[in-house]
């Protein structure tokens, strides 16, 4: 825990860890940056983050350029009156480089284990093809199957096979590895949304969390800032389907519903990991055509497929004769 400066050391009761950090739809930082505020959470440790994070750019202030800053990465705790189990909250700005992934994991976990943690949770978004109007379910994965099954029990979705990216996934495995036990709580979004802040799903699995962990947690603030969201995109879409040139109005039928979402999902960024991974099964899929399995699945979870169709199909043509 080189990088790690404890303030003041608790004395917590069974405690477990989230922790949280920026990714799709700003499902795990909204929640865990709610939680911690509604529960008075206190700050007692930071975590430096010079070896992790290199600055890229500068903010600008009064036309006047600031010094490069780095992310923070700062630990809470909070003393749960209702439950057997006092929590542990750490937030950064920012997730490290991806070479730098796991030693920045490792040192979260090591200081998980110095508090006696054996249960870290993490959040994440889980992007499908749905309505931004639906209430967002909530899937699950876990490092041990008794752990899973306390969270199928609650009617979550466990997750058979894929990948979950980036930091999210990374810390529970490290976690495994030193023999603590993790969840990551994933709330859906709407694959057409992963660029706009989607507090229903941070509402979802923070519902979760509350009941497993038996805390009393208003969420009607999160609530409200929802329905401006959905608001938001709702004025988007009748704009998008009414310009102010056009006076008349007109119902909106399904097959322009399909075309806003189609736009929407090619206007928002494709991750650079989710990307990579893209490329990574391509690559595999040519030399093992097994893998053009699960290069469609993953091409189908991002909404994608139709601009690489061309190129999964050529995977199934067979190489031209040669003469003899």
């Amino acid at each position: 825990m080189k990088s790690i400066n404890i303030k003041k050391r608790p004395r917590l009761k069974n405690p477990v860890m989230i922790a949280a950090w920026p990714g799709m739809g700003d499902v795990a930082i909204k929640a865990a940056l709610y939680l911690k505020d509604k529960l008075g959470a206190v700050e007692f440790a930071e975590l430096s983050c010079e070896e992790y994070f290199h600055p890229s750019g500068v903010w600008i202030d009064n036309s006047v350029i600031s010094v490069p800053q780095r992310p923070m990465g700062k630990f809470y705790f909070y003393k749960n009156p209702t439950g057997n189990q006092d929590v542990v909250i750490f937030i950064s700005d920012a997730q490290p480089f991806l070479e730098k992934g796991y030693e920045y994991a490792k040192e979260i976990v090591d200081f998980a284990l110095s508090f006696k943690i054996k249960l870290i949770y993490t959040f994440a978004a889980m992007p499908l093809p749905m309505e931004h109007t639906q209430t967002p379910q909530v899937y699950a994965a876990a490092t041990q199957k008794e752990t899973l099954d306390a969270f199928v029990k609650m009617n979550l979705r466990p997750i058979p096979t894929g990948q979950i990216s980036g930091l999210n996934g990374l810390i529970l495995g490290v976690a495994k590895e030193r023999g603590l036990d993790g969840v990551c709580l994933l709330g859906e979004i709407p694959i057409y949304t992963i660029q706009i802040e989607n507090p229903l799903a941070s509402i979802a699995v923070l519902s979760v969390t509350a009941k497993i962990l038996n805390i009393k947690l208003d969420l009607t603030e999160l609530q409200k800032y929802a329905d401006q969201i959905n608001q938001e995109i709702e004025h988007l879409i009748e704009y998008l389907k009414n310009p102010p040139e056009e006076q008349a109005e007109r119902p909106i039928d399904q097959s322009e519903i399909d075309i806003f979402k189609k736009g929407l999902a090619d206007l928002s960024s494709l991750p650079d990991s989710a990307k990579k991974k893209i490329e990574e099964l391509f690559r595999s899929a040519k030399k093992d055509l097994s893998g053009a399995i699960e290069l469609k699945r993953e091409l189908d979870k991002w909404n994608i497929y139709e601009q690489y169709e061309d190129s999964f199909l050529d995977l199934f043509k067979k190489p031209p004769k040669k003469n003899n």
